[in-house]
């Protein structure tokens, strides 16, 4: 096999969720289509890099200092929904469920894998709570219904402990070990509904 396909193909698989077939499917795809298809999608990464950063505020992806989110004077800033990561924005947007604003963690407690407080954006949040006007009233923690999203949401509940403000988790509408970015919207639209105090 080419070197340059091999090199493509393990580039690919190297992606979460896609396999060494589609990897392959993807790159064999790209050479069989024309070329302008491959540069656009070079194109497209390489525009991705330069230009997305992390908000300033919330840790949503943004091309500007704050995300559209934060920008926006309509949502309702005394609710704050914690999130593992952006991409979970997205699925509970489209849900159409919240209105409030956002706090992306990035990532979520997880010791076999090295990543512990220090390594989260809990002080962020800490200061954002503390800091805010209006006041924040409830934090509603959406991490993944996982071994390692509860000890998250656990967590969290601990850090805002006497803080004055009310903590929630998002019901188990969701099915354990599944991830916010794959549920449809009815879903997550229902498991927000049902979120219960932590």
């Amino acid at each position: 096999m080419s070197r340059s396909v091999e090199k493509l193909i393990k580039a690919f698989s190297r992606m979460p969720g896609i396999g060494e077939k589609t990897a392959g499917r993807l790159t064999y795809h790209l050479l069989k289509n024309p070329a302008e298809q491959a540069y656009q999608l070079a194109e497209a990464i390489r525009e991705l890099r330069e230009n997305v950063v992390f908000c300033a505020v919330c840790g949503n992806i943004t091309e500007e200092k704050l995300c559209e989110i934060c920008r926006d004077e309509r949502r309702d800033r005394t609710s704050i929904c914690v999130i593992e990561e952006p991409s979970d924005i997205r699925a509970i947007e489209v849900s159409g469920a919240f209105r409030g604003l956002y706090h992306v963690l990035g990532g979520r407690l997880s010791p076999l894998d090295g990543v512990g407080p220090d390594e989260l954006s809990c002080d962020a949040l800490l200061e954002r709570i503390d800091n805010s006007s209006p006041a924040v009233a409830e934090v509603i923690v959406a991490t993944n219904p996982s071994v390692e999203g509860d000890a998250t949401a656990l967590y969290i509940l601990n850090l805002l402990v006497g803080r004055g403000v009310k903590v929630s988790r998002i019901a188990c509408g969701l099915p354990a070990g599944g991830h916010l970015e794959y549920m449809d919207s009815f879903t997550i639209s229902q498991a927000l509904q049902g979120r219960h105090n932590l």
